[in-house]
Formats: structure tokens, sequence, C-alpha cells
């Protein structure tokens, strides 16, 4: 069994303006067997420090950490049998990559035989066989990036660690290797934890996904859990592209006020908002859910603006549309069967069966 467990985990550092600083609070989760878990957040939120003390290369403060039955606090890194893919892939440049390959298995004194083996399994999985006796400064960087992975699999470890692995890819690229390294999970059936900043790669590679801030887990779910029922404001704004719009409103009734415009709540809504009423409120709703009005079946009545349009973004296949309510500046992203002319009025309704509100102290979905 390849699961990994904190257990109350803590970790400071001590900085010497700050005094002592937590980079990661009281942290508590389980990487299933198999799974692939992903760590986001902005950075100096504490995820690549999780990763180092799952490797074992940081030492938490307190709190226990296992890789399946076994406590692992005081276990050394080369004994944890896990395998770490870096952002810098940490080739040894004077090295063939067939070499690069074999240095940790000769290491572990592996019959040569089995190397061998390892290597060609390894070499067709990645599809890297022609390249075993380049050199790295021969290959690209998305040809070292596989050879790291490669390097990782035939250690056949019970988890996989990796650390920004594509942050040094160009955007066409990143998205080939977020493939392959799907098609790898499911092909080796291994366990991963997987750390990013860019939540696009954390909701196209995660089965589950640990949302950080501050050393702190936010939420941790499912993509579509995540980008659906958001626990609090940092997780709608973090997850989503563009971001989640956020209102300042006032909730009367069945009526939502905000900077001057008026909004129904649906009727089936307005139970769970009961505590609410007469209440400051944060309005969110997702871009693609302000949509104009010749793209919708029907043509409603209510929940309709007629905004001056600040920017105008054409995305191939969708517009994104900047105008303001208020002081608050807000997206709409739209399917470019519309020609926008920033110039012409446009009508644009706000589907409120897809809003969230949110508690203006707590910051937490109201729900």
């Amino acid at each position: 069994m390849s699961e990994v467990r904190f257990v109350n985990v803590i970790k400071e550092f001590e900085d010497d303006n700050k005094g002592i600083v937590r980079a990661v609070n009281d942290s508590n989760f389980t990487v299933k067997d198999r799974e692939f878990l992903v760590f986001v957040g902005p950075s100096g939120c504490g995820k690549t420090t999780s990763l180092r003390m799952v490797a074992g290369l940081e030492r938490q403060t307190s709190g226990d950490i296992y890789i399946g039955d076994r406590l692992v606090n005081k276990v050394h890194p080369k004994d944890r049998d896990i395998a770490m893919v870096f952002q810098d892939y940490a080739l040894y440049p004077h090295m063939t990559i067939r070499e690069n390959l074999e240095f940790g298995l000769k290491n572990l004194k592996t019959p040569k035989k089995v190397i061998e083996e390892k290597i060609k399994e390894a070499a067709a999985i990645l599809s890297i066989e022609d390249l075993l006796d380049r050199k790295p400064r021969e290959l690209s960087g998305g040809q070292k990036q596989r050879i790291a992975v490669g390097r990782a699999i035939v250690r056949n470890p019970s988890v996989f660690l990796f650390d920004e692995p594509l942050s040094n890819l160009d955007a066409k690229l990143r998205v080939q290797m977020r493939v392959e390294l799907s098609e790898l999970h499911k092909r080796l059936g291994a366990t991963i934890i997987y750390v990013t900043h860019d939540q696009v790669e954390a909701m196209t590679l995660g089965e589950r996904i640990v949302v950080m801030n501050q050393g702190k887990i936010q939420q941790i779910a499912s993509p579509e859990e995540l980008y659906e029922k958001p626990n609090n404001m940092f997780v709608a704004g973090f997850i989503g592209a563009p971001p989640m719009n956020f209102i300042q409103a006032r909730l009367e009734g069945n009526k939502l006020y905000a900077a001057g415009s008026e909004f129904i709540v649906p009727e089936r809504l307005l139970s769970k908002y009961k505590a609410y009423q007469g209440k400051e409120v944060v309005f969110g709703i997702r871009p693609e859910d302000i949509m104009t009005t010749d793209l919708i079946n029907y043509q409603p009545k209510e929940n309709l603006i007629t905004p001056t349009i600040k920017v105008v973004e054409h995305l191939g296949a969708e517009y994104l549309l900047y105008f303001n309510i208020g002081d608050e500046q807000i997206t709409s992203r739209v399917s470019a069967e519309h020609k926008i002319n920033k110039l012409s009025p446009i009508s644009l309704f706000f589907n409120l069966e897809k809003m969230q509100l949110f508690d203006v102290d707590t910051e937490e979905r109201i729900s």
C-alpha cells in the first residue's frame, strides 16, 4: 500500500526579520493508494515544503508522516521508497541519458541485468529509446523532463513526488506533458503527489486537489467540487481562469442590491440565505455565468444589465468582456458566436442559479 498521511504536521522556520514563521500549519490529509493528488496555491503557501517533508528533505517541527503503514519521521530520504522529479531536471551533464537513468540503481547495487530491463521498460513507456546515448545538452526541455521522469520510473518507488516539473516549459509543451503525465499515471497505477502554482495544471491533472494559502489547507476536493462548491473566497478566486467575480451586495427579501444594480435571487435558493436577510454579503459569480442575451434560448426579463464595456479580449473561440459594477471590475466570458463591438451597447444576463454568496467577515461560502 502506497498511502501517504500527514497527522497534525507543523513546519516552522526561523526568519531574521519575522522571527518564527509557520510555513505549514497543522496539516492533516491522506493521499490514497494510486491517487494523483495535486497541491496548488500561491508562492510561499507551504505546498513545496509539504512535498519536501514527504521526501524527508525537510524535517517537520511536530506531527507525524506515514508512507504506507510506516512512520517515517526519522527515516532517511533514501530509505523512504520515494522518487522525486524536480523543476530543473537535475540531470548530470557529463553523463549520457542511459548513464543518468542507471546512476541511482547502481548506487543501490542493483544487478546489471535488472538495470537493463528497467531502463528498457522506462524508455519504452516514455518513447525515449533513441535518446539514450545522447547528453542532456543535446535535448530539448520536454525531452529532459521525460528523462527526469524516467529516472523516477526505474526506481519503481511507492510514491512519486513532482515539484513544479513543467514550469520551465513553454505553453504548448506544458499541455503535451500534462497529457503524458496523466497517461503515465494510468499506466503505472502509481501514487503521485504533484506540486504546482498553476491552477489549470492542478485542475487537469489532479483526481483531488489540496488548495493551500499561508501554510493552511483551505480545501481538499475533486476539481469539480472545488469549482462548484468552494469553501471560501480564496478558493473561489484562485480556482478558475478568469477567476470568480466578487461584488459587495445586500440581501433584502428576494433581491440582491449591488452598487446600484438589482438582482432577483431564485426562489429555491432563498431558504439557505435566510439568516443573511438584511445583511451585507459578497456576491460571487463565474465569468461564464454572465451571458449575452442573444445566445440564450429564452429571453430573460430580470437580472439584466447594459454596462459600458471597457475592454474586449478576443481569444478565438470566446471573448472576455471587462466592465464595472460600482467600483468592482467584472469579467464576462462569452462565446465568439456573438460578434462583440466595444462601441455597441450589449445586454448581459447574470445567471443567479449559479451564484455563490459569501460571509463578509469570515469569507466562508454560505451553504
